[in-house]
């Protein structure tokens, strides 16, 4: 079966960061990609043909997690400073603080509808928050140590979770409880997945080993020891037939979920690999790892057209109740080896390695697009776990005109026209930050102007009881 696929093909390494590359996320058109790293930077990478990158200041310490909102209007980083933020990914760089941990937070992932952000963090927590009135909505407390990663299911309905108190738990957000433990005696798993269907997580374990495990049955259907050291990371692709993994042996693996063995094993990284993505179609992937990397692969195996495929799982993130009764994935637990050979790609033999690096454009996170201090309803008593959105301060308009000098140099556009086009891109977002507040301030208006209007109904129907 594999020698009728065509290969995986490194695209060109993207250089940039300071040191490790902790997360990799691709925007909806996968015309641009978020990294984050131990050097406490996010970047964003502009994927054409003339490379860009811009480098986000605005993190205390190192960034452990990056993802975009599905719309891409948005990007959300975690960091070892305790800290969520909210990124405008513009060139003027706004952020919002979410304050409310009090441990390192080691992950961060939108609701598929981007209204909601999950986060988990060395203090044991999960947290909930609101996107669009950042705020602090619930906490859940049930893992016993540090919680690696937490993910919400398609529909929005579940998170899973995964702590090195050795669980995999799935949570019910609608009653705020845990509705499973799965338990790996043998090791943690260091990042959690749904499968594009919602019926399924993946595990990444520290063990050497990815599990997959079927939600509905609650049931271990796969498991594949094909790494020779801890996996840091998984990602589905769109159709959820294959699986891509990330070890600290220094490999990148694909899994075909289907006949449910090894397809593809992918050097490049000297050093760990620390996080994987897909794109959104599934046509690309990135990579980051410990040797402040991250590298764009055209995926090239997927030779099948699989819009009916997405389509068939964006029905399924339906509001039926489960059990759903598809099961694409063999339902036999068993153990996945070596022992079929995969095959080897080496980017020293495919790609272009030698690409220049692309310029990078430091900006520094300015005024806040969230000004306003939120306090949930059940932190109002816990002054360490309440939300504060938090602002900064731009930088001057000396420094602006120089990174956009230089940007100029760097790329051999005439001082002129490079200061004419930044102009407009500046004005752009300008509009686009204008029209986000607006929407902001409209939906605060809206909710007062409700709760309003109960309140007077409340009080007429009082009264009427009264007389």
């Amino acid at each position: 079966m594999a020698s009728a696929l065509e290969d995986p093909v490194l695209i060109r390494p993207l250089r940039g960061h300071g040191a490790a590359v902790t997360g990799v996320a691709f925007n909806a058109d996968a015309a641009g990609l978020a990294t984050s790293s131990l050097d406490r930077f996010l970047m964003v990478w502009k994927l054409k043909a003339q490379c860009r990158a811009y480098r986000f200041v605005g993190h205390a310490e190192a960034v452990t997690s990056v993802q975009y909102s599905p719309d891409g209007q948005l990007l959300a980083s975690a960091s070892r400073d305790r800290t969520v933020r909210l990124w405008i990914p513009c060139i003027h760089g706004e952020s919002s603080v979410l304050k409310g941990h009090i441990a390192s937070v080691r992950s961060v992932s939108f609701s598929h509808d981007g209204d909601f952000l999950v986060s988990a963090s060395n203090d044991k927590s999960i947290k909930i928050w609101s996107v669009r009135h950042p705020c602090l909505l619930f906490s859940l407390f049930q893992h016993t140590r540090w919680v690696c990663c937490a993910k919400f299911s398609p529909d929005g309905r579940l998170i899973a979770s995964c702590s090195e108190d050795k669980s995999v738990k799935i949570w019910d957000t609608r009653n705020k409880t845990c509705i499973e433990s799965l338990l790996d005696y043998e090791g943690f798993a260091n990042f959690v997945d749904f499968n594009p269907s919602g019926t399924c997580i993946a595990s990444a374990g520290s063990n050497h080993t990815v599990r997959l495990w079927d939600i509905r049955m609650n049931k271990l259907l796969q498991h594949y020891k094909v790494h020779r050291a801890g996996v840091n990371c998984v990602s589905f692709h769109p159709s959820g037939n294959y699986l891509i993994t990330a070890s600290d042996d220094g490999t990148l693996k694909i899994l075909d979920l289907l006949e449910g063995r090894l397809i593809y094993t992918l050097h490049g990284h000297k050093g760990p690999v620390l996080s994987v993505a897909f794109s959104k179609k599934g046509e690309e992937f990135a990579s980051g790892g410990a040797d402040a990397q991250v590298l764009l692969w055209k995926t090239n195996f997927d030779s099948c057209d699989y819009k009916e495929v997405l389509k068939h799982h964006i029905r399924r993130t339906n509001l039926d109740d489960p059990p759903h009764l598809l099961d694409i994935y063999p339902r036999s637990p068993h153990l996945h080896g070596e022992k079929i050979q995969s095959v080897e790609v080496n980017p020293t033999f495919v790609g272009n390695t030698q690409a220049l690096d692309p310029p990078v454009i430091e900006i520094s996170s300015s005024s806040s697009f969230s000004t306003l201090d939120y306090v949930s309803n059940e932190d109002a008593q816990n002054p360490s776990a309440s939300v504060l959105a938090t602002s900064s301060k731009r930088k001057s308009e000396n420094e602006s005109e120089s990174a956009v000098h230089n940007v100029g140099k760097q790329t051999g556009i005439a001082p002129s026209l490079g200061n004419t086009l930044e102009h407009i891109v500046e004005q752009l977002d300008v509009l686009t930050l204008t029209v986000s507040i607006l929407e902001q301030r409209l939906t605060l208006t809206e909710d007062k102007l409700k709760e309003c209007l109960e309140n007077q109904q409340k009080m007429l129907l009082e009264e009427r009881q009264e007389a």
